[in-house]
């Protein structure tokens, strides 16, 4: 073989050796890590582990990395600090943060549950319940200003129940206490999210005698909000975020609840499956879970209603201002059962 024919054979070769490498990169690009920050562990936020689960970010190219941050002022303060990407908490939090001022406003994009997720429990079964047994009660409630106690206090008012001249109103309990409170004897009736709620039915020390996500209607209780600054400069990041929420919600739909509770189960490891099984099945009946990431301006006014009622809202803030749906929308669009 001439040196020429050589060279050319080993020009060729690299070339061959070149293309291939390209292409090795195109299909082996690094996954955009995400870092969220849920308020607690709940099994409430069933679709946000069947997401995690089920492989739902890992296919829109995402590693999320899931922290917990108990309570919806930590949760906000890891946000503004850049310490997580993206916040689940309630709604109410980003507007406690424009009535502050912020120049950087936190917007919400992905719409989790939308109910309150707490129901009333009493010491004692009852089968035939009515709302004015309350009265004169020693009632313990949730943190005051967060979405559980508001949507408490709006359900109680709409039953005609002063909660602060009807009731004997516990509200200095820390959230993590609240079980172990009721379960020394603190309180006749509790505002409780589940499965403490089961758990409590359970091991016969209460009884769940009404819904206060049916009570309190449709609400944005829990949604995936971002700093506007980090959505400006990772829309297709967050655009991914809200497909895979969106699979994930279509998946909690479709499938049953020993599915769906089999899928969270290794996100509540220290929980008995029937129990699981028992909270999935409550939350899914009542229309907890989203069926896709929409925060419709209906549900935001109604939250606006039930902070207004609960004094906590210093003036109305407009559902455009606090809410974005283009990526919800797209993704309800292009993400097919």
């Amino acid at each position: 073989m001439s040196i020429r024919k050589m060279g050319a054979c080993g020009l060729s070769v690299v070339l061959l050796f070149s293309i291939l490498l390209s292409a090795c990169g195109t299909t082996k690009q690094e996954a955009t890590k995400v870092r969220i920050g849920e308020v607690t562990r709940s099994l409430f936020y069933a679709p946000e582990y069947v997401a995690l689960s089920q492989g739902f970010f890992k296919d829109e190219g995402l590693d999320v990395e899931l922290t917990t941050t108990p309570g919806g002022d930590k949760t906000m303060t890891a946000l503004l600090s850049n310490g997580i990407d993206v916040a689940l908490v309630g709604s109410e939090t980003s507007i406690y943060v424009s009535q502050q001022g912020s120049d950087d406003p936190v917007i919400n994009f992905a719409q989790l549950t939308q109910t309150d997720g707490t129901f009333l429990v009493a010491r004692k079964k009852v089968d035939n319940f009515d709302w004015n047994s309350l009265k004169g009660s020693v009632f313990l409630g949730q943190r005051k200003g967060g979405m559980p106690q508001m949507a408490g206090e709006f359900t109680l008012k709409k039953h005609n129940i002063n909660p602060q001249k009807d009731l004997q109103l516990i509200q200095n309990v820390d959230f993590a206490n609240i079980v172990s409170a009721y379960s020394s004897g603190t309180g006749e009736y509790v505002q409780l999210f589940e499965p403490q709620a089961s758990i409590v039915e359970k091991e016969g020390k209460g009884y769940v005698l009404a819904s206060f996500g049916v009570e309190s209607g449709h609400l944005p209780y829990t949604v995936f909000m971002t700093k506007k600054s980090y959505m400006d400069k990772n829309p297709g990041t967050v655009q991914k975020f809200t497909n895979a929420i969106q699979r994930a919600q279509n998946w909690v739909q479709a499938k049953s609840v020993d599915e769906i509770a089999n899928a969270v189960l290794p996100y509540f490891s220290d929980t008995d499956i029937e129990i699981v099984k028992s909270v999935i099945k409550r939350y899914k009946d009542q229309g907890s879970f989203a069926t896709d990431p929409i925060v419709d301006e209906q549900e935001w006014n109604n939250l606006l209603d039930v902070m207004t009622t609960a004094g906590e809202l210093k003036e109305k803030v407009e559902w455009k201002k606090l809410v974005d749906n283009s990526f919800a929308e797209k993704a309800k669009s292009n993400v097919k059962p």
